[in-house]
């Protein structure tokens, strides 16, 4: 209680939100003041604790930040081009930490907990991404990349480079996953040949393709999960797009839950 006296009384109006870092330690700070103390200088008219508020009011809350880019962030009256990039790197870092202490507690041998993983970052991208991601021979994440970038509508994959990212960082096992900007998870023809080709590949490697994951938006659909990947070689398009209808509750992941 001395130390919540000592922050809501008068001498807490003396210090700014770096001072009182310094003074009480960060956690001691709330949001806005720690966003002051990041931007250290406020505008003509504005503080750095006001500059902040209008930061957040403009997000919407902390978690509003993250979907900010710097020209957005640039539009707010006060934040300039400097100011940006270093809220934009500080997000980037803080997320990137929480993803490191999350991952390694995670089995990535559920499709599930795969999809729940990648699904915040790739379900909003508008053109398609696939993501390689090589797992150890206890199925913890070794390091995930993003291996090709293309259009809304699909993507080119080198089985060559995804089998030589496989090598480098020696992973027992690997997992694709692409994006579909429409949403939608349901694969396509061309999901199914790139999945036959890389399985077959992997066979002869020696490193398996545990999962094809098709994320949509809160979605996804795992060929894993309908055991697809052993019969590739004679499902037919018509047979997957049947069971997606059929079935669509085994197959569909909702964050609205």
């Amino acid at each position: 209680m001395v130390y919540e006296n000592i922050i809501t009384g008068v001498e807490e109006e003396k210090l700014l939100p770096y001072e009182k870092c310094l003074e009480y330690g960060a956690s001691s700070l709330d949001n806005a003041e720690l966003l002051a103390a990041i931007i250290r200088t406020g505008t003509n008219g504005l503080s750095s604790i006001q500059l902040a508020e209008k930061l957040l009011e403009n997000a919407g809350n902390l978690n509003g930040l993250y979907s900010m880019s710097v020209s957005e962030l640039m539009q707010i009256k006060g934040i300039g081009k400097a100011k940006a990039v270093q809220i934009c790197c500080i997000l980037e870092l803080s997320r990137r930490i929480a993803k490191q202490k999350a991952r390694e507690k995670l089995d990535f041998s559920s499709a599930e907990t795969i999809a729940e993983y990648y699904m915040e970052d790739m379900r909003h991208l508008k053109r398609e991404h696939l993501v390689l991601v090589m797992l150890d021979n206890r199925c913890r994440l070794i390091r995930d990349k993003v291996m090709s970038v293309g259009t809304s509508t699909g993507s080119m994959v080198s089985v060559r480079e995804i089998f030589k990212e496989a090598l480098d960082s020696r992973a027992a096992s690997i997992v694709i996953l692409h994006n579909h900007p429409s949403g939608n998870p349901s694969p396509s023809r061309e999901d199914m040949k790139v999945t036959k080709n890389i399985m077959e590949a992997g066979r002869i490697i020696g490193i398996e393709l545990l999962d094809h994951i098709v994320i949509g938006d809160n979605s996804y659909f795992s060929f894993t999960s309908y055991n697809k990947i052993i019969s590739l070689s004679y499902i037919t398009y018509n047979t997957v797009i049947k069971l997606i209808t059929t079935n669509l509750n085994s197959l569909a992941y909702n964050n609205s839950a």
